[in-house]
């Protein structure tokens, strides 16, 4: 395990890595940042990844490919049926997971349109612990709805409970009888909750939810996309399975669930996906997706070196030393930013450290996103682009009004085997200077909102000139050429 001890100096992260390929990094001046972001209409998707100096918007299709991944890329099977690179990367997930049918799909969000598209009907109800923007929408377009479950104390930003994913097993048995149990489509649990703050969901909280839906005979879907974050967290903190390998946990979880799907561009550390279908009618039912949205049923419209890499990646997703490094420095980050007293999500999930908008920036109104103005606000103080995960992220209501999101989050995701530990510092120390000029900080409004998703392709524009006085203020403690 990556524990190793300090003699003299303080504890902190060791890398079991080293470094053998680099891209070089740019840090635009300040005024060049303003520049660059209002361009961007005020929205850190929107930006070219040339202009940002330390991307941390997100884990996804980002993560440092090892060695071994790489290697493997150069042995793919180009085939375009029946390709021998498809046959290692199932026999791989079988081993793991124990389930020997597979779907694959280009991505995460690929496998939730097969679910909906095969599951849910018009009326129909899917419940979650908590949602994530693409698998809620996926639902929502065909009819259906969502509810979240998260147990309250999973809300509660700063606090010392271990695993603040876990849905609420009396509002679970509740729901079921009040939306009637054929009624609801399945019920998604996701290991590693992304908008509440990567926080994880314990085994014993699994097991008791999936014999709730046995119970009732409801279907159960595991999102497995930050599964290796989760193992790590139940590995640590759950005391029953402390004595478990990583392989023995994935395998005791896997034999729970009915459906389990995951991102490769998260849980193998490459860009892909798949669903696995331990029903053998079930998975006959659903394979003719595949050729309608992806691809054919073996490449699922993913490139057949990236299969091979994530094939590598899942091995590697079942070591203890690789899947510590992102919690640890997590750890770290989110340690050092609540003794500096900035607002942040404790303790520390997977994924990356989440800034609590919602106190930081407590002047803004909700309409006015909070969330939404803090990471536009930490790329002009530091050329550093985090992601939204608040009320921006989330659709308006039927009648047009703002659906308020739950927590108002600026979420800085920790790519793995990507950032290095005085790069951390420095993310460190331009969160605490703009938390101490956080009344500086005003709102935005959008200029083009779609209906969906919006996030990702909207324009927005501050509600004064507020970034401009940021900028007038971060020039004068770091000068123009920072």
């Amino acid at each position: 395990m990556a524990n190793i001890k300090f003699y003299k100096h303080e504890q902190i992260p060791l890398e079991m890595h080293k470094v053998k390929i680099v891209q070089e990094l740019k840090l635009l001046p300040v005024d060049e940042r303003l520049k660059k972001m209002t361009e961007a209409g005020f929205n850190t998707f929107q930006l070219h990844n040339g202009d940002i100096f330390l991307d941390m918007l997100t884990d996804s299709g980002v993560n440092a490919m090892s060695d071994n991944m790489q290697s493997a890329m150069l042995r793919a099977d180009d085939a375009y049926a029946g390709s021998e690179t498809f046959y290692r990367m199932k026999d791989k997930l079988t081993e793991i997971f124990g389930i020997k049918n597979c779907l694959p799909a280009h991505q995460g969000r690929a496998c939730e349109n097969i679910l909906a598209t095969r599951f849910v009907k018009p009326g129909n109800c899917v419940i979650m612990n908590y949602h994530f923007t693409t698998a809620k929408a996926h639902i929502t377009r065909l009819g259906g709805h969502v509810e979240e479950l998260v147990k309250d104390e999973g809300l509660v930003s700063k606090s010392d409970l271990p695993f603040k994913g876990n849905i609420d097993l009396k509002k679970l048995e509740k729901c079921i009888k009040d939306e009637g149990k054929e009624n609801v489509s399945y019920i998604r649990l996701e290991s590693g909750t992304n908008l509440i703050g990567g926080q994880p969901i314990s085994y014993e909280n699994m097991k008791e939810a999936t014999k709730i839906a046995k119970k009732y005979g409801i279907l159960t879907v595991l999102d497995a996309s930050l599964l290796q974050d989760n193992l790590y967290f139940i590995k640590e903190r759950e005391e029953k399975l402390k004595d478990k390998s990583v392989r023995e946990i994935t395998r005791m979880i896997a034999d729970l669930f009915d459906i389990i799907y995951f991102s490769a561009r998260k849980f193998g550390f490459a860009r892909g996906g798949a669903i696995l279908v331990r029903d053998d009618d079930l998975f006959h039912s659903m394979e003719d997706l595949i050729p309608m949205f992806e691809g054919f049923l073996t490449y699922g419209g993913m490139s057949v070196k990236e299969m091979e890499a994530m094939t590598v990646g899942f091995d590697e997703s079942m070591d203890m030393n690789i899947i510590s490094q992102g919690p640890q420095f997590i750890e770290y980050c989110v340690k050092k930013l609540d003794e500096y007293g900035v607002p942040v999500i404790t303790p520390g999930g997977g994924l990356g450290a989440h800034l609590d908008a919602s106190v930081i920036c407590s002047h803004i109104p909700q309409e006015e996103y909070p969330a939404g103005a803090l990471v536009c606000a930490l790329y002009l103080c530091g050329g550093i682009r985090g992601m939204e995960r608040g009320t921006l992220s989330e659709e308006r209501n039927a009648d047009g009004s703002e659906r308020f999101a739950s927590m108002e989050l600026v979420r800085l995701a920790f790519p793995r085997r990507v950032f290095t530990l005085s790069q951390t510092e420095y993310v460190i120390d331009r969160v605490k200077w703009l938390y101490d000029h956080r009344d500086m900080i005003g709102g935005l409004k959008f200029v083009h909102e779609p209906k969906t998703l919006r996030f990702f392709t909207g324009i927005l524009e501050p509600t004064s000139d507020w970034p401009q006085k940021l900028v007038e203020a971060y020039k004068k403690d770091f000068g123009e050429d920072n």
